[in-house]
């Protein structure tokens, strides 16, 4: 499988390319998507890096792995295709934005989750695994694609200034030691799950005001949320 990837992005991760892990890696998908019905679709499966450049990335929301619904996953993490139904953790991603900036997406039902809008602005809504077969949610948490999604973590703290990162959840949080917070933001709450977000741990957290309050203090333009 050949990684078709933003240039900018090539460039910052061309070693990491070539390493033989992430050859393996790339033959393992392969393998898969022959075999299996796996999300999402094949060209999409880079589309974080492809829909924000490296060069724009100001916000960073990480996902776990796709979507595992027909037709749902379209390579960023917490989106759908425009006119699929909005998933739970991203209706209540929507309500904490009504909330904070009273009712942005109102009603809710009849607004899109594509969450493309996002990326242009420079938020890379990144999951850790960038791949699932259909129905069977972490069903590639065995490749090796944590490898790789750590390592585009670490570049990004090593090599860029005032990031805001958002780690919802506890698999997200345990993300936050390959990040360098004397030069970047972390903010950290519940996962938006019903789950999480029933247990009082998501609702009111402000991370979408906070961030654009970090943004406008390091003279970076805001998020149209």
């Amino acid at each position: 499988m050949h990684v078709k990837i933003e240039a900018s992005w090539q460039q910052h991760l061309q070693q990491e390319f070539e390493k033989p892990y992430f050859k393996d890696l790339l033959e393992k998908v392969e393998e898969e998507y022959a075999l299996h019905t796996c999300f999402p679709p094949k060209d999409l499966i880079f589309n974080a890096f492809n829909s924000c450049a490296f060069d724009d990335v100001k916000v960073v929301i990480l996902g776990q792995d796709p979507y595992h619904g027909e037709g749902e996953a379209n390579g960023l993490a917490f989106s759908v295709n425009d006119g699929i139904k909005i998933p739970p953790s991203l209706r209540n991603i929507y309500r904490e934005i009504n909330a904070e900036y009273e009712s942005i997406f109102e009603p809710i039902e009849q607004t899109s989750g594509n969450l493309e809008r996002w990326a242009k602005q420079g938020v890379l809504l990144l999951n850790a695994t960038l791949t699932v077969r259909k129905d069977k949610p972490n069903s590639h948490k065995h490749l090796h694609w944590q490898q790789f999604t750590d390592a585009v973590i670490q570049t990004i703290s090593n090599e860029k200034e005032n990031v805001v990162f958002l780690l919802w959840g506890s698999f997200a949080q345990k993300k936050a030691s390959l990040i360098n917070t004397s030069k970047h933001y972390v903010l950290i709450s519940g996962h938006p799950s019903p789950m999480s977000a029933n247990q009082g741990k998501w609702f009111g957290n402000q991370h979408f005001n906070k961030t654009n309050a970090i943004l406008e203090s390091v003279r970076k333009e805001k998020i149209e949320w």
